[in-house]
């Protein structure tokens, strides 16, 4: 029998990771958020907002090229750290040196009177000159060796990488295009800011011919002028310049998470390394922990290298179609107190955008980061309290969340975004267990107008917030084009969890399938519905996954310090024998052949159900380790179909007994 998804303070847990903390804030009364704009505490100032076109782009570019800007550079000695390299303005002095009789001679090394003794003959004996002999002799013989053992070291480390624009691993960017321009072609009041390309880590792909153009307040810098909306991903789908006919072709999505919002289980290398009592937790403590340089180098690294213009074209090549992509309110803003690395993730971003472009891919916007943190979850950057729209600030940060929409629609209201965001999403996952509904309501409400008033016309989703799919009939109607954005994991559920792996298959199939279609309807449920994130993991054992250091509900080791969220009693299936992850997190080589079948038809048949409403997209493309949460991993692990659009299972197909499968992993 299908289940709405609920929430309750002990047994359920609605997503990827992050256990509940009592929030000790008093609770700020209601209130309901002016949809207009209203100048926040310490935002960002608004530069210009005109459209910016593909002509003024052009003419940008020229007016660049021609010298506009050429200012003399005075140099400094003090270090700026703006980006993911240090910059220190060195002052360059070369020694003055005098030719004297013919010799070249350094001050103060010539004796009296200009000249130097050639007395070294009688200095040095012939077994100096023999051992000189031999020096130079082996000299000759180990640089060749050296150069070869270094070049070969280096190409095996580099090979197979595949990556277009970077790779983790590699050698740090060439940055070859920068060698058409002049520092002195940045202004001086620019040098050293996001708008500086000599400081970027990584110019790939980048338009590095300055501009201080801003449309909403936020930076064109780094766009290309030209675009090509003629690409699709594959033969089923249409180009980017036709329409796609959401609702009745299937979404079949895939995130990249991880990449310009930090979630500790997806990169645990970026956590494990630090003493536990230091508390780093979270994008937020990490940020802290670092300081702004440490910070902006560790971050502006990890966006160049994590996701490529290669992720963009495998996702491609696996038959997918569209790509969500989260981001951090810190892109566009921080506010005092913010430890965050402001704005460098932009135009990271922007060239996502851009490659999704070049393979086809359709975007889906999603802000996964608000003011104050909608969840409490380290996803949302600060693990902890939920501080939006609750508490002392909380209508503050709605304001501010506002504010933010504000120029992010102003500026992907441009024509050329027209064909490849087609879904703009407000916030990812606001707990709505735990705030205000009605204040939520008002604020979508809000968000959407000014998104709508801005000139976007993509569609526009919200998340359900875990009050279950059935609770959103009737709400939000006044509101057109709103997709309602669900996320279905039956892991983060004491009662899914301990589902057989039959009876996960069934309830998909059963229960899912049932909401899906129920919702979708708008005479039985809210109407347009998309399954956001989904993973075919089966059980919370991957590292990180419930928070840094904090262990699972599979095992009964999900010791939160807080006895309303902890679970110390195992969640696997009753009477399967000891829960354990160590199967579970092993490497997919150990994995027995029934333990394949099942994970492939696991996702297939979510694939199957999450089709009967708009589609979905799979949470996510690459992980480092966990290989049940990375269709990259899985695809390479034979756990998936290699193409998404032609899977070997569906719901209607019976599913085999897997007789041979244990419970306990």
């Amino acid at each position: 029998m299908a289940r709405p998804r609920r929430e309750s303070a002990a047994r359920e847990k609605p997503h990827r990771g992050h256990h509940e903390r009592p929030s000790r804030e008093r609770k700020a009364p209601r209130t309901s958020i002016s949809p207009q704009k209203r100048q926040s505490a310490a935002s960002s100032s608004q530069t210009s907002s005109q459209v910016l076109s593909v002509d003024s782009l052009a003419k940008l570019d020229a007016q660049n090229a021609r010298g506009g800007f050429n200012e003399k550079v005075t140099p400094k000695h003090k270090a700026k750290v703006v980006t993911g390299r240090v910059v220190k303005d060195r002052r360059h002095v070369r020694r003055k040196r005098r030719v004297v009789s013919g010799a070249v001679m350094e001050e103060g090394k010539v004796g009296k009177g200009g000249a130097r003794r050639s007395d070294s003959k009688r200095r040095y004996g012939p077994r100096f000159w023999i051992a000189v002999g031999v020096i130079i002799l082996l000299l000759v013989i180990l640089i060749p060796v050296g150069v070869l053992v270094v070049g070969k070291h280096n190409n095996s480390s580099s090979s197979g990488s595949g990556s277009r624009g970077g790779s983790k691993g590699s050698a740090p960017p060439s940055n070859g295009n920068l060698a058409g321009i002049s520092q002195a072609d940045i202004p001086t009041a620019a040098k050293g800011t996001i708008l500086d390309p000599f400081v970027w880590y990584d110019t790939t792909d980048f338009n590095v011919t300055y501009t201080d153009t801003k449309v909403g307040g936020l930076p064109v810098m780094g766009l290309n002028t030209s675009f090509d909306d003629t690409k699709r991903a594959n033969e089923n789908t249409p180009p980017l310049n036709q329409p796609w006919q959401y609702g009745t072709m299937p979404i079949r999505g895939m995130n990249v998470g991880g990449w310009l919002n930090l979630e500790p289980f997806i990169t645990p290398s970026m956590f494990e390394s630090y003493d536990s009592k230091l508390g780093i937790v979270d994008e937020y403590t990490l940020c802290q922990h670092l300081g702004p340089s440490g910070a902006a180098q560790t971050l502006e690294k990890h966006y160049a290298t994590f996701v490529t213009e290669q992720t963009m074209a495998d996702i491609q090549a696996a038959g997918l179609d569209h790509i969500r992509i989260p981001f951090s309110y810190w892109a566009v803003v921080t506010y005092p107190g913010d430890p965050y690395v402001p704005q460098i993730s932009w135009r990271y971003l922007l060239r996502g955008i851009e490659w999704a472009r070049k393979h086809g891919l359709r975007v889906k916007l999603d802000l996964h980061a608000v003011p104050g943190s909608q969840n409490g979850w380290n996803h949302s950057g600060r693990q902890g309290s939920v501080g939006w729209l609750n508490g002392t600030d909380g209508a503050l940060n709605g304001q501010r969340s506002l504010d933010i929409h504000n120029q992010l629609s102003t500026f992907f209201a441009q024509p050329r975004y027209k064909n490849i965001v087609t879904i703009y999403g407000l916030v990812n996952e606001p707990k709505m267990t735990k705030l205000p509904v009605a204040d939520v309501l008002t604020w979508t409400t809000s968000a959407a107008q000014i998104v709508r008033k801005n000139g976007i016309t993509a569609n526009i989703a919200f998340g359900d917030g875990f009050l279950g799919l059935p609770n959103w009939k009737g709400k939000l109607q006044g509101v057109q084009g709103l997709v309602l954005d669900v996320h279905q994991y039956v892991i983060f559920n004491t009662d899914q969890i301990a589902f057989t792996h039959k009876n996960k298959i069934d309830f998909t199939c059963g229960g899912w399938a049932a909401q899906m279609t129920q919702s979708s309807n708008p005479v039985t449920g809210f109407g347009p519905t998309l399954c956001g994130e989904w993973s075919q993991a089966d059980t919370d054992c991957a590292q990180y996954l419930n928070n840094v250091n904090v262990g699972s509900r599979w095992t009964g080791t999900m010791n939160t310090d807080d006895p309303t969220t902890a679970i110390l009693t195992p969640s696997c299936p009753p009477n399967s024998g000891t829960c354990e992850c160590t199967d579970a997190n092993a490497d997919p080589s150990r994995y027995s052949a029934d333990y394949k079948k099942w994970l492939q038809m696991f996702a297939e048949a979510q694939m199957s159900t999450f089709e009967k409403g708009w589609g979905w997209f799979y949470w996510t493309w690459e992980t480092e380790r966990s290989v049940q949460w990375s269709w990259k991993l899985g695809l390479k692990a034979g756990i998936l179909p290699q193409k998404a659009y032609a899977p070997s299972f569906n719901c209607s197909t019976m599913a085999p007994t897997l007789a041979q499968l244990p419970e306990n992993y």
